[in-house]
């Protein structure tokens, strides 16, 4: 009898006509079984759960002009769309590096890419910080182009486990690499009123950083455990409850997707990573070498450009982007996401 075989276990039966959680969604979740299901939910505007959608691939292939025998650097792996077009540019010829922090999604984008035909030898990845690339150059060499995509995923930002949405509860973590640092919610255990203020306004321009900041702090210093993602957005909900009934909701919508993203650069280090990653570029780069970073967050965009025309002041880089570069409207359109994207360029003197 020890070799009965398993009994087979149902699905959980969702409720309704449609999926709604992020675990229900199994056939997103498995966009190689089901992928007229998956076309579906992308023809709709919508990412498929687990999935990302990479933006600007035209203009940032356009611009690295990638020629077979090249050498090259995905400095942020994510779901590997980015790094899937510039292996077929390669054409099995030269190699590619691509570097991702995240424990979780990392191996599930070296198995699709190795299923695709991708594996060592024109492809090496690693589980490291894009503020090392010092550490690859030992490795690879001069490189030919590098491709920064400093967006978080929408694997991370779908799945409630990791902590990154309001939209649904799951423990206020926010960390792209949960085995390093501390969580969101450890994070606002000790944190200052001005501190936390200070973090809403640098990392997220929010106009009410000093009410939400007085907010927070009022709270936990009164013993609330605030350790979840609902329990955040209740306190800025509550808080914000003085905006006209009008633009409430949409008001108070964007505070929280704000507070979320300050909260996230800070436990993550990505202003320090990102101003590291950017010093050490064009030491990295060969003569010649094109850089293409894509930011969502005019902070990021900021730091880019400062580097970008200090580099160029210097003769260290020949030419860079005149002016920002925005996804067309046609890809904002199917891809909401796409919409906060700035896309600058660097070529190395």
């Amino acid at each position: 009898m020890g070799n009965q075989e398993q009994k087979h276990q149902r699905r959980v039966r969702y409720k309704g006509t449609h999926p709604k959680t992020f675990k229900e969604k199994y056939k997103e979740l498995q966009p190689e079984k089901y992928a007229d299901d998956v076309a579906k939910v992308i023809q709709k505007g919508n990412t498929p759960a687990g999935m990302h959608r990479s933006i600007c691939v035209n203009e940032i292939l356009e611009f690295l002009q990638i020629n077979p025998g090249q050498t090259g650097l995905d400095a942020t792996l994510g779901y590997g769309g980015h790094t899937l077009e510039m292996l077929k540019c390669l054409d099995s010829k030269g190699h590619l590096y691509a570097l991702d922090v995240d424990p979780i999604e990392l191996p599930r984008t070296r198995e699709r890419l190795k299923h695709l035909g991708y594996g060592s030898e024109i492809l090496t990845i690693k589980h490291m910080n894009f503020s090392n690339i010092d550490q690859i150059y030992l490795e690879s060499g001069p490189l030919n182009f590098i491709l920064a995509d400093l967006g978080v995923s929408s694997m991370q930002i779908d799945n409630p486990e990791r902590g990154f949405t309001f939209k649904s509860e799951g423990p206020l973590d926010l960390r792209l690499n949960p085995e390093k640092g501390i969580s969101a919610a450890e994070r606002l255990k000790t944190i200052s009123q001005d501190e936390l203020e200070g973090m809403l306004l640098e990392n997220a321009d929010e106009p009410n950083s000093k009410i939400i900041a007085r907010a927070i702090v009022s709270k936990i210093k009164k013993g609330t455990d605030i350790s979840t993602t609902t329990e955040l957005q209740q306190i800025i909900k509550d808080t914000l409850k003085f905006i006209p009934e009008k633009n409430r909701n949409d008001e108070i919508k964007k505070a929280c997707q704000r507070c979320f993203q300050a909260l996230r650069i800070d436990v993550n280090s990505e202003f320090e990573a990102l101003y590291e990653f950017l010093e050490k570029l064009p030491s990295v780069l060969a003569e010649g070498g094109r850089v293409a970073i894509l930011s969502f967050h005019s902070g990021e965009d900021r730091l880019v450009k400062k580097s970008f025309q200090h580099f160029l002041r210097e003769g260290v880089y020949r030419e860079v982007a005149p002016n920002v570069i925005r996804p067309s409207a046609e890809e904002c359109n199917s891809n909401p996401r796409a919409r906060s994207a700035k896309l600058r360029w660097a070529i190395k003197a």
